[in-house]
């Protein structure tokens, strides 16, 4: 983006996602779901998983990569823990909803956990965050892609892992802590965003077929893996993180590598915490804040202006595009302006 990108109404833009998302063949509610979440992630500032994910969403509903209709099959369900088969759904929908029976039941259990198995895709994991913290809730979301194996095992150059991101809102007095990382250094979906524009990593962030270190995305069409978080010299880190987001998502849902599945699928893990089920919620802002406020109060290395918490920057981003509307990289806008050709949908104003 540059500060010429034009800006896009956010009401608008999402009923556009809505209505390509209509077009293709979801129904009202999973394309208000999916064009909702990827919105959100523009918003926030996470590109690479925002409406730049929605004419491959679109290409996997025709060519049914993408289950259009239907209901995600229940496989569990113990009152605090329900496990689904997504039935590959669209993976924004299936959250949602998740959290939806989440939000009714964690004021019960104190604890709440939904495990879903073969999901399609579910976009940025910040992107649901805030439906949790605004009602005083901490929420904790892994997801990882079983047909992917990008990551090399920390100490291999043979792809074995995903990039296993997870997500966690954290309520404060102020605005939440939401973090979303993943346990390699960088993600795929960045690989091919840097490909595109012809650009490298900043820093050797990936190995090649050799485990030589590089910063060539290209590598990675060539044999080349994404390393684990912490890189050469600490990746023992994010591969040992990995692991366990791969037994929550995968172990807890019983879908994953062992079923040798293609296409774009996910498992996902989502935890849902009630403050007031353990030593109350006000006695939960109190410990959150302090940390929160100590963190923003440090010292600054050199060449840094102020320490931010995870999710500042992007919910400054939100505000602003809230108010001025969101500005979306060229090639974004020329993708979706392919998509609504294809499917005669009207560009919006």
């Amino acid at each position: 983006m540059t500060e010429t990108s034009p800006r896009h109404d956010v009401a608008g833009l999402t009923q556009f996602a809505r209505d390509l998302c209509g077009a293709a063949g979801l129904n009202p509610e999973k394309s208000a779901a999916v064009a909702t979440t990827l919105v959100e992630s523009d918003l926030l500032g996470h590109v690479t998983h925002g409406l730049a994910l929605l004419p491959r969403y679109l290409e996997d509903v025709a060519n049914g990569g993408m289950t259009k209709a239907g209901e995600p099959e229940v496989l569990r369900d113990r009152g605090a823990c329900l496990s689904w088969n997504g039935r590959r759904l669209p993976g924004p929908w299936l959250v949602h909803k998740a959290l939806d029976i989440a939000l009714e039941r964690v004021g019960t259990f104190g604890t709440y956990s939904v495990a879903i198995g073969d999901s399609h895709h579910i976009g940025c994991l910040a992107a649901y965050l805030t439906r949790a913290t605004e009602r005083g809730f901490m929420m904790v979301l892994s997801s990882s892609a079983s047909a992917a194996s990008a990551v090399a095992p920390f100490g291999g150059i043979t792809g074995v892992l995903a990039p296993d991101p997870v997500a966690a809102g954290i309520p404060t007095d102020g605005d939440p802590i939401l973090m979303d990382v993943s346990a390699s250094i960088t993600t795929i979906n960045m690989a091919g965003t840097l490909q595109k524009q012809g650009a490298q990593y900043p820093h050797p962030w990936v190995q090649d077929a050799e485990g030589h270190p590089s910063t060539d995305p290209k590598v990675l069409g060539q044999g080349g893996t994404l390393l684990p978080a912490g890189g050469l010299d600490h990746g023992q880190k994010g591969y040992a993180w990995a692991l366990m987001n791969e037994a929550m998502t995968q172990g807890l849902s019983g879908y994953g590598r062992a079923d040798k599945p293609t296409g774009w699928t996910a498992s996902v893990f989502l935890q849902l915490f009630d403050p007031e089920a353990f030593a109350g919620l006000p006695a939960f802002l109190r410990q959150t804040s302090h940390t929160a406020a100590a963190c923003r109060a440090a010292t600054p290395r050199p060449g840094v202006e102020r320490v931010r918490l995870p999710g500042e920057s992007g919910l400054a981003r939100r505000r602003t595009a809230l108010r001025d509307g969101v500005a979306l990289a060229p090639g974004i806008w020329d993708g979706l302006r392919g998509a609504a050709t294809k499917l005669g949908v009207a560009l919006p104003g």
